[in-house]
């Protein structure tokens, strides 16, 4: 019961950890199924939809298909369920033979999406294979003297199957005389022996039957079988003899290799098998192994390498002859070598540095060498030399031996190893000679700086890097070795904008890469000089410098700001004339109204600005200059145009991608001044704050009423003024009063009365803010009602003196009524002023 619920577990985990691979596969992109071999076409693979997440109507209406690598494909999309089938029967062995895992691939592809997905489909095997040989029928053949214990190799199974399903283990049957024995091969094969346990009697059995079983491991297993069908054969009657019990032979040391330097024979008077003789070398030493050499079938014994009388001058075999029915004879071979002169000089090093200090003196020694030839006379004479042009010499020491010193400074950096060939020639003729080499490397000291690549390095890196982000990598190469050559890089101490330079770049020692540290800005930031040194770690150490230049390189990270008009003021700061431009009615077109001003914080293409008219209450009004910015008129203006006009002008950069601000202008269309602040006063009335709307109303009608005083005073006076003229008419002579000259316009009927209307002179001074707005009066054409004195060739005055006198105040310094007026209307708020004095 426990060892079920394990094995439940076991196969609860499995499971589970297949769905959270198949999970992570798909996240992916990937997916991979298993199925096993020989399936019937149509067999379920794998839920590609449940898998993928893709719903059923995909599947039909963006074109999902399956394509297999290869010509043939193996599976297919069941559009209905979305599942992966196979298409044909697989064979394991056939599609992925001698391969341990057989993985299948292909792809998922969504047409309508344009994206692909990876199956991969493993083709597991199955036990549907047995074991078999190449042959079912084996024959042996054994002599009944054959020992107990003797094996001989049998033929090995096959079985295509892999992992468990493949070829296990042999079995043997059959007889009591054999026995099965099983090695291992050097690539884990096993390899069946037939062991005999038994002696053989011809006499009583000349054939034993046996079988041989291979076995795979599957469930059920498989079996192969061979039939063993061995042979007894009758015993060995004669044994093989030598002609010669003993061969001796005679040769020169110069006899070239392979030459053939004795044939031995034996006979044997068997028939068959037992009178077939082998030849083999039972006794020889190891040298001569490695010299001489017998063929087994003809006996001849061959030289695999050249002989030396001084090594040797004599060697001693012993050759058996055996027959197939294991009889054998034994004879002694005797080969005596005669001496030439064949030897070389003989260079023998007794004593050597491998290593030596390039600033090691002149006439150091690095070896010792002894010099020898084994030959006499003339031959035995040995002259030594020194190959090549080498820092080196030989001085002869005592007897035949010599020494090699340094003839010159070395220079590890031109020749950090050499490899000195010593020559010896003896007087022989020709001349024999032999050659040493010694292997010297020299070492290192620290007489080389570093040296970098370049002389100076410079990068560009774009502003709003990541921080952290490689800028370059400086080189140094030391001429050195080892810890000299070791090169480690470091900044010199420098400050930017007040901060240590540490804190905007640091460099790898090791690899000299040079990193930004912080997020750099091209508006604060436009260049970084730096130091960058290189030092080795020999002792003391040696530097140098390198000059790095670091050029930030401009993004379009700032949008352009707009300089005028200002921005538009928060509900309630009392300020509604931001931005508000004043047109004539009258304009010309390409008259100018306004100028947009806009700056960019970028440099180069990035701070390149456009401008265009973006929106207008009426298109065609106004035209925007595309590098200038000005506003001006593209028509004159239209009475059916409306008198306040926004418009929206967008400022562009040229960087990559653009960015862009927007400015927005109100033009005010007027005739006159009197249109215009009252326009601007209908304006400030619509822009006051809720709050100081009360405060308004109580000004204004203050003003109303200040202003119908003063005009009924007005008419009063011109009331009695008429009467006083009227009276006057009827005293004096009908022309004496005329009035000539004076047109018709000048003067306005108020019940039946005309009086003549005043001549303003007037400044208006108006700014974007309207409490610096001014409406300023000239003071000699306000105070005076009419000129001092008429030109000469005016008519008479309109009236009198006596009605100047009247009409005028008594004090001179007195103030008129439209002095009065101008002083009422400066002390009245900014914010309705004009729009009541003009009134």
């Amino acid at each position: 019961m426990c060892a079920a619920g394990r094995r439940w577990g076991r196969r609860q985990r499995a499971l589970l950890w297949a769905v959270l691979l198949a999970a992570w596969e798909a996240a992916w992109g990937q997916l991979r199924y298993s199925v096993p071999e020989e399936m019937p076409k149509g067999s379920f693979v794998g839920d590609v939809a449940k898998d993928l997440g893709l719903q059923l109507l995909q599947f039909r209406d963006q074109g999902i298909r399956v394509v297999s690598e290869g010509r043939t494909q193996y599976f297919a999309l069941h559009a209905k369920t979305g599942h992966l089938v196979t298409a044909e029967k697989m064979d394991r062995e056939q599609l992925c033979e001698r391969v341990q895992q057989c993985v299948l691939r292909c792809e998922l592809i969504v047409e309508g999406e344009m994206k692909f997905y990876e199956i991969e489909v493993e083709i597991t095997d199955i036990n549907d294979n047995a074991p078999s040989f190449k042959e079912i029928e084996l024959e042996e053949k054994m002599s009944e003297m054959t020992a107990p214990g003797s094996r001989f190799p049998l033929a090995e199974a096959h079985d295509p199957d892999s992992g468990r399903n493949s070829l296990q283990s042999y079995e043997l049957s059959g007889d009591e005389h054999f026995s099965l024995a099983v090695q291992a091969g050097p690539g884990g094969d096993q390899r069946p022996e037939l062991v005999l346990a038994k002696a053989l009697d011809r006499e009583e059995a000349a054939f034993h039957e046996l079988v041989l079983r291979a076995i795979d491991g599957g469930d059920p297993a498989r079996t192969g079988t061979a039939r063993i069908r061995v042979t007894v054969v009758d015993a060995n009657d004669n044994a093989p003899v030598f002609s010669q019990a003993e061969y001796t032979v005679r040769v020169p040391e110069d006899v070239p290799v392979g030459s053939v330097l004795v044939t031995v024979t034996a006979t044997d008077a068997d028939e068959g098998q037992n009178g077939q003789v082998k030849y083999t070398l039972k006794k020889i030493t190891e040298r001569a192994s490695k010299i001489f050499h017998l063929d087994s079938e003809t006996g001849a014994i061959t030289l695999l390498r050249s002989l030396d009388f001084e090594e040797d001058d004599s060697y001693e075999l012993e050759v058996q002859a055996r027959d197939g029915g294991q009889l054998f004879d034994t004879a002694k071979v005797t080969i005596t070598v005669t001496d030439i002169n064949d030897n070389t000089p003989v260079i023998l090093v007794r004593s050597a540095l491998s290593e030596i200090s390039e600033d090691s003196p002149s006439g150091t020694v690095v070896a010792l060498l002894h010099v020898q030839d084994r030959d006499l006379g003339a031959n035995g004479e040995v002259r030594c030399s020194l190959d090549g042009d080498v820092p080196f010499r030989l001085q002869s020491s005592h007897g035949s031996y010599y020494s090699v010193v340094t003839s010159r400074e070395l220079d590890r950096e031109q020749v950090s190893e050499y490899n000195v060939t010593v020559r010896a020639a003896d007087g022989g003729s020709p001349a024999l000679q032999s050659s040493a080499v010694l292997a010297l490397r020299v070492l290192d000291v620290n007489d080389n700086a570093p040296v970098f690549a370049e002389e100076r390095y410079s990068a560009r890196l774009a502003e709003n890097n990541a921080a952290g982000a490689l800028v370059l990598r400086v080189r140094a190469t030391d001429a050195d070795w080892g810890q000299n050559a070791r090169v480690r890089y470091r900044l010199s101490e420098g400050r930017v904008r007040g901060a240590p330079l540490s804190s905007y770049v640091s460099v790898q020692a090791e690899t000299g890469a040079l990193y930004a540290l912080r997020s750099l800005d091209y508006e604060q930031v436009r260049e970084l000089q730096l130091w960058v040194r290189a030092e080795d770690g020999g002792a003391p150490a040696l530097s140098s410098n390198v000059s790095v230049r670091l050029q930030i390189v401009d993004e379009n990270d700032n949008a352009p700001q707009v300089l005028y008009p200002p921005a538009a003021p928060a509900a309630g700061s009392g300020g509604p004339w931001s931005g508000v431009e004043l047109a004539p009615r009258w304009s010309e077109p390409g008259a100018l109204v306004a100028k947009v001003v806009a700056v960019d914080a970028d440099a180069g293409q990035n701070a390149w600005l456009s401008y265009e008219l973006a929106k207008a209450t009426e298109p065609g009004l106004f035209r925007v200059g595309l590098h200038s910015g000005e506003v001006r008129t593209a028509r004159s203006p239209l009475a059916r145009d409306a008198a306040r006009q926004s418009l929206v002008v967008v400022v562009k950069d040229h960087g990559r991608p653009a960015l862009s601000a927007t400015a927005t202008l109100s033009v005010v269309l007027a005739e006159s001044v009197a249109e215009l602040l009252a326009e601007l006063g209908s304006a400030a009335e619509a822009a006051a704050p809720a709050e100081a709307a009360g405060s308004l109303t109580r000004w204004l009608v203050l003003a109303v009423a200040a202003v119908s005083c003063l005009f009924v005073a007005f008419l009063l006076l011109l009331l009695a003024l008429r009467l006083r003229r009227w009276r006057r008419q009827h005293l004096l002579p009908p022309d004496s009063g005329a009035l000539r000259g004076v047109p018709v316009s000048h003067f306005v009927g108020i019940d039946g009365v005309r009086a003549f209307l005043q001549s303003y002179s007037h400044d208006v001074s108006l700014t974007a803010d309207s409490r610096k707005s001014q409406l300023r009066f000239s003071g000699a054409s306000c105070c005076d009602t009419l000129p001092a004195r008429p030109l000469p060739d005016e008519p008479a005055p309109l009236l009198g003196e006596e009605d100047v006198a009247v009409a005028l105040p008594a004090d001179p310094a007195a103030p008129s009524v439209s002095c009065w007026c101008q002083s009422f209307c400066e002390t009245l708020p900014s914010a309705f002023s004009p729009a009541l004095c003009l009134a």
